[in-house]
């Protein structure tokens, strides 16, 4: 079974519509596939509706920005309530701070010498909910400024470049006990990426556990094959379980492909059923996981 538990549309930072995700992992033989849009689960209804069309299994997510000693985290929540209030209330919070600090990257960029406007941005993004840095990195690009996306960030939107600037994030202990509140399970995406591996060691990590974190999104193409072995042997010491995935971003982020990183199945449904635990304690409504005929009473 080849299971995909992070990607993107063009509800937040990816350039696909929700269904066509749902398609395009279906052409690339998946046969479940997860869309955790960033701060929102507006892309959810359409996917589900693509996936039963193609015959493929689907798991609403989310990814959700966090915060620990003052380096990001992004937690995936998988079927967790996303009406459940508490956590209403902080992705309106998370996406506020998006929203913010979009003025002050401008100005930043502008103080470096670079000119480009928020409209220009807001353009780039679309209909997407979410506006956030991969939005920017595509109005420089559109300006001939960087080749792409990855230049973008790696040159002017990281943090210590001149045009990145701190948000409102939550501390991820917080938002792991939020998402299990919601009836979901929290997954550390790229826990080893994007300099979270400074932050997120094995004690951290087993704090995390303690206060409900599922698991840890070991094979993803930010870590080596060293960082995948050290996580693995952590996910196994702590319990946590392990996942996969491409993180697709279609067109905006290149060496991402559908399926290019698998969960495997019986991971998977240690997923399920930690999310099925979540949602028994927190009595909330929850959504589920929709198998396709051909792995229906397979992976339940």
């Amino acid at each position: 079974m080849r299971i995909d538990l992070h990607t993107h549309s063009s509800v937040s930072d990816g350039t696909m519509p929700p269904a066509m995700v749902i398609e395009r992992a279906a052409e690339a033989g998946l046969d479940v596939v997860a869309l955790t849009d960033h701060d929102s689960a507006a892309g959810w209804p359409k996917a589900a509706v693509a996936a039963s069309a193609v015959g493929i299994g689907f798991l609403p997510g989310i990814e959700l920005s966090s915060i620990t000693a003052r380096r990001g985290v992004h937690v995936l929540a998988y079927l967790a309530d996303a009406t459940y209030p508490p956590l209403v209330d902080e992705m309106q919070r998370i996406v506020a701070g998006r929203d913010g600090r979009l003025a002050a990257m401008v100005d930043a960029l502008a103080a470096a010498g670079i000119s480009i406007s928020a409209e220009e941005v807001r353009r780039h993004a679309g209909d997407n909910q979410v506006i956030g840095r991969p939005h920017v990195a595509d109005a420089l690009v559109a300006r001939g400024i960087v080749r792409d996306r990855s230049e973008a960030f790696e040159l002017l939107l990281n943090p210590g470049r001149a045009g990145f600037v701190v948000r409102y994030a939550p501390e991820t202990r917080d938002l792991v006990r939020l998402v299990t509140d919601a009836g979901g399970a929290a997954v550390i995406a790229h826990p080893w990426g994007r300099g979270s591996r400074h932050v997120l060691d094995a004690e951290v990590l087993a704090d995390l556990a303690s206060a409900g974190l599922v698991g840890i999104e070991v094979d993803h193409n930010d870590h080596s094959a060293h960082d995948r072995s050290v996580l693995r042997e952590t996910a196994a010491d702590l319990g946590l379980v392990v996942t996969g995935a491409s993180d697709f971003h279609g067109a905006g982020k290149t060496d991402h492909d559908l399926g290019c990183n698998l969960t495997a199945r019986e991971e998977f449904e240690r997923l399920l059923a930690a999310a099925a635990a979540h949602a028994a304690t927190s009595g909330r409504q929850v959504p589920s996981f929709t198998a396709a005929a051909t792995v229906s009473g397979d992976t339940s």
